[in-house]
């Protein structure tokens, strides 16, 4: 490990319990600084519901005003999922109707991209819709550092993550493509130990100056951006325990992997893919039998170049 890594994981690497909420709830008070909490959510009505109303009776309240909005960026469910987060106290807005001139593109960083557009924050927190057994620690760990030091622009969060009953065997995509990845390429950013998890925030000035990348690759595209942009000493992470959610089936997971690797290349060469799909093969009557996937190509530019983005802060 580099020097600078370990040096990295001694100053900037904390456990949720570094920073208590009076302690933030202070912080914020002193810089006037706002927090949003977004979720992008798709088809996940069972889930939703209980993360929203939990961080409202947690950390939205009189005695502890550390959020000040939810929002629930829904990005084309057929379910409930709508209904249930405005029932629980989020407000609810349809990915489509974000800047509609742009039509949108299917991935999940196409829905953080276009969520700066209809949130407030001078942070923002980023959490999958998806958690079980959610604790408010998951955002008062991500925001802590960013109340309490100017010198911190992003904070991701760090946990145990189970597979089913075996613990620490989830994140399979980060530990067999994006660590590799990271550490051969990237060797500063070694020390993450989540660093493809959804639970994240950051400062606005630093989000509306990144290209997001408009599917799976978002995480790995925001967090080597981001080291060029601001340095190593500007990232951080924090535990906040145990990360349980639906987990996605191999050929998924395959499809995750292509579009991280190609969101890498993209980083290493500012090149283009020789094929910008991938096949993988499932067993049919017939035998084996070829299913090809198109890997996310599109990316979006940084929202401080978006003449609506600019107007509204004018504003």
């Amino acid at each position: 490990m580099l020097e600078d890594v370990e040096r990295w994981l001694s100053t900037r690497s904390w456990s949720v319990e570094d920073r208590p909420l009076k302690q933030l709830i202070a912080a914020k008070r002193a810089t006037g600084s706002t927090v949003s909490v977004v979720l992008p959510a798709l088809n996940e009505e069972e889930t939703v519901g209980e993360i929203v109303a939990i961080i409202r009776r947690e950390l939205m309240t009189r005695k502890v005003p550390l959020v000040d909005e939810i929002v629930v960026i829904d990005s084309g469910s057929t379910d409930r999922t709508s209904e249930v987060a405005a029932d629980a106290g989020a407000r609810v807005v349809h990915r489509d109707e974000i800047l509609p001139r742009l039509p949108a593109v299917p991935g999940k960083g196409e829905v953080l991209w276009r969520s700066l557009l209809v949130t407030s924050g001078d942070i923002v927190a980023f959490v999958d819709a998806d958690l079980k057994e959610f604790s408010a620690d998951f955002v008062s760990g991500i925001v802590g550092p960013l109340l309490t030091d100017p010198g911190v622009d992003l904070v991701k969060a760090m946990y145990d993550r189970p597979l089913g009953s075996a613990a620490g065997q989830g994140g399979r995509v980060t530990e067999l493509m994006a660590r590799p990845i990271l550490n051969m390429h990237w060797p500063q950013l070694a020390g993450f130990v989540q660093p493809l998890g959804g639970e994240y925030a950051a400062r606005r000035s630093l989000l509306e100056q990144l290209p997001f990348p408009v599917g799976y690759g978002v995480e790995l595209g925001m967090l080597v951006d981001a080291l060029h942009l601001v340095g190593l000493d500007a990232l951080a992470q924090v535990d906040v325990g145990v990360r349980k959610h639906r987990h996605q089936d191999g050929q998924a997971l395959g499809r995750m992997s292509a579009a991280i690797y190609r969101t890498a290349q993209l980083r290493l060469a500012r090149g283009h893919m020789i094929r910008p799909s991938l096949t993988q093969f499932e067993r049919g009557e017939n035998g084996f039998e070829p299913r090809t996937y198109s890997v996310d190509m599109e990316e979006r530019p940084p929202m401080a170049e978006i003449e609506e983005y600019v107007e509204r802060k004018a504003a």
